[in-house]
């Protein structure tokens, strides 16, 4: 009898916390759009075992255009993180078209975030926690990942940040 409780006691607490993350974006508000074909000659995502690497994305909006500028001349920081976390939106439903399920993600590994900026600013992480901040909140533990954010002089098309990242999936 004890077995069979344990296992009941198992089989329950796998069902009820099981990861639903369409509900969690249902919950914050977050609608994934479609992901666009690249704009060049790349993939979007490519998988090498268990890992995805996505290619970089920015701040697509839902009309197509991007948000543009440079952070520290055109933009805040403030408006910088918004675009940062509509990037990371952009790299979900990239990611969710690519495995079917956004459930399947067992760890965000790695973000390697770009800043387009002036020379002199050097807010860039605090930029690139518009996206880290999404991921946790998503994904909660398995959202926090090792991280690079660094200034560039420019970036395609203007936009404010392009965003990169490793993810750790489930088979």
């Amino acid at each position: 009898m004890k077995k069979i409780t344990t296992l009941l006691i198992l089989f329950l607490s796998c069902t009820l916390f099981s990861q639903n993350i369409d509900k969690k974006l249902a919950a914050l508000g977050i609608e994934l759009p479609k992901t666009p074909k690249p704009l060049a000659n790349y993939v979007n995502a490519v998988r090498v075992g268990n890992v995805i690497y996505l290619s970089g994305k920015g701040p697509r909006k839902a009309d197509g255009t991007f948000i543009t500028g440079k952070v520290g001349r055109d933009m805040t920081v403030e408006e910088a993180q918004k675009a940062a976390r509509l990037t990371a939106i952009n790299q979900l439903a990239a990611l969710k078209e690519f495995i079917g399920n956004l459930d399947k993600v067992k760890r965000i590994v790695k973000v390697f975030g770009m800043v387009n900026c002036t020379t002199d600013f050097t807010r860039q992480p605090t930029v690139i926690n518009g996206f880290s901040d999404v991921m946790v909140e998503v994904f909660g533990e398995k959202g926090r990942h090792a991280r690079s954010a660094v200034g560039m002089g420019s970036l395609p098309a203007n936009i404010p940040v392009e965003i990169e990242m490793i993810v750790e999936i489930e088979e």
